[in-house]
């Protein structure tokens, strides 16, 4: 059995969402705890990629900041390599729910990312190296770009994702 490291991500600006995203509420809950439950019974460990502080250890992103959520994979990748995990599961803060479905479509593809969100993922270590050789040689930033030259492929498992990127997307979230 494969040992699994989950990364939440969660080092983005928060542009559109205009506060940090992940200290959000949804049912009381931040948005980074609802996504750190979600991977929880997936994984043997969990991280937070991308932050200074959180309930869990913290990962930086790799090889720098601010290279998007790639640069979060790296680091998650690379903290996995070193820690003797075979792969990494990863979601974004802003995706409080992952369907069970999901995740088996994508353990089972060996290498695979969410269609609809590239930020939710299988990655095996053995990317770890060639993710951050490539970002830190200053290569193509966009998950999907980079993940189809790596042979990750793309699953649709017929699940939609909860992304939150605005204020009124998280109020859609709450029960009425």
């Amino acid at each position: 059995m494969n040992r699994i490291l989950g990364a939440v991500l969660a080092g983005g600006q928060a542009r559109r969402f205009g506060s940090d995203k992940a200290l959000a509420a949804l049912g009381g809950i931040r948005l980074l705890d609802h996504a750190l439950s979600s991977l929880a019974p997936h994984v043997a460990a969990l991280v937070v990629v991308g932050r200074d502080a959180a309930p869990v250890p913290v990962v930086p992103d790799r090889p720098c900041p601010g290279l998007g959520p790639l640069g979060g994979i790296a680091g998650a990748l690379a903290h996995a390599a070193a820690n003797g995990f075979d792969a990494v599961l990863t979601t974004a803060c802003d995706t409080p729910v992952l369907p069970e479905s999901l995740v088996t479509a994508l353990r089972g593809a060996g290498a695979a990312h969410a269609a609809e969100a590239p930020t939710v993922g299988y990655w095996p270590v053995t990317l770890a190296a060639p993710l951050v050789q490539h970002l830190a040689a200053g290569g193509e930033r966009s998950v999907r770009r980079w993940a189809a030259g790596a042979g990750v492929i793309a699953v649709c498992p017929g699940v939609t994702l909860a992304n939150v990127n605005t204020p009124d997307d998280l109020a859609r979230l709450v029960p009425r």
